[in-house]
């Protein structure tokens, strides 16, 4: 890790972020996952550092660092990713997004595709507004698309439950008790074994819980809800990699968005899931990005 890095928006709310990888590298914004938070990056750093790769990672708004914006749009976050682009003084980039961060980045490109000079998706979320069924999802991503329908105010009040647990950090002698409960495809149990990795993906996801409930929800709402666009308006160089394991999003599901794109290199990966395939494939897949 680098540092935390804050910057005032023209509104007067502040972006947090901070930065992974060679300082003096080219420069990738991170898109971080859901319920996840700017130091998700950490996955990035070394091999970032051994490519010469510049990650920057900011918090959504409402998440760890980053101001609140109750009634947020996803057709929002462009002007924040230009703003803070244009503090660091960098014209031209490319957006790396893990899973929850795959609708931000399409809609960075879709705004200001002059900027943006390719994306990277890593088992991303798909539009759940288009789907016909829930069918491919995670069940929890189905009970959550259920009751933000039907019940949002038990969903909220769910998430209030939830959160004293999720803002918990577990001692080391029961990370293999929770990676059990957590029922995962034997490859993401296996590559969250790794200290590193384990931190990198759950202590990003503290970090948004600790933050605010109400953050994490608007996170969440954003995924439910349109996007604005449409897959097919996303021009620039599309990498699309999808663990064939992947609970979270079936592969099938990936498949049919990739198809959609009018530019995009898709890679199916075998024996990888939704953890293991940024955990285990990382630098491959910064060197495939930097290269466009």
């Amino acid at each position: 890790m680098n540092r935390q890095n804050i910057v005032q928006l023209h509104d007067g709310a502040v972006l947090a972020f901070e930065e992974y990888g060679d300082p003096s590298g080219v420069p990738v914004i991170f898109c971080h996952g859901w319920p996840s938070s700017r130091t998700m990056a950490q996955l990035a750093d070394e091999p970032a550092r051994a490519l010469g790769v510049r990650i920057i990672s900011p918090d959504r708004p409402g998440i760890s660092g980053s101001s609140m914006q109750l009634d947020r749009k996803l057709s929002d976050w462009p002007s924040l990713v230009e703003q803070l682009v244009d503090n660091l003084e960098i014209g031209e980039f490319r957006i790396l997004a893990i899973s929850g961060g795959a609708p931000y980045a399409y809609a960075t490109a879709v705004a200001i595709p002059e900027r943006v000079r390719a994306i990277a998706i890593v088992g991303g979320v798909i539009p759940f507004a288009e789907l016909k069924d829930f069918k491919g999802l995670l069940p929890l991503y189905r009970h959550m698309l259920a009751f933000y329908r039907n019940r949002p105010r038990l969903l909220r009040q769910l998430f209030c439950l939830a959160r004293p647990f999720l803002s918990f950090r577990a001692p080391i002698r029961l990370r293999p008790l929770l990676l059990k409960m957590l029922l995962l495809r034997p490859c993401d149990a296996a590559s969250l074994r790794d200290d590193a990795a384990f931190e990198a993906i759950f202590e990003s996801q503290r970090r948004a819980w600790r933050g605010s409930v109400e953050g994490v929800l608007v996170d969440a709402r954003i995924y439910a809800e349109p996007w604005g666009f449409a897959i097919e308006d996303v021009r620039v160089p599309v990498r699309l990699w999808h663990g064939i394991e992947d609970r979270a999003f079936a592969v099938r599901l990936a498949e049919e968005i990739a198809n959609r794109f009018p530019n995009c290199k898709a890679r199916f990966i075998q024996d990888e899931g939704h953890y293991s395939l940024p955990i285990r494939h990382m630098r491959e897949i910064l060197e495939d990005l930097i290269s466009i």
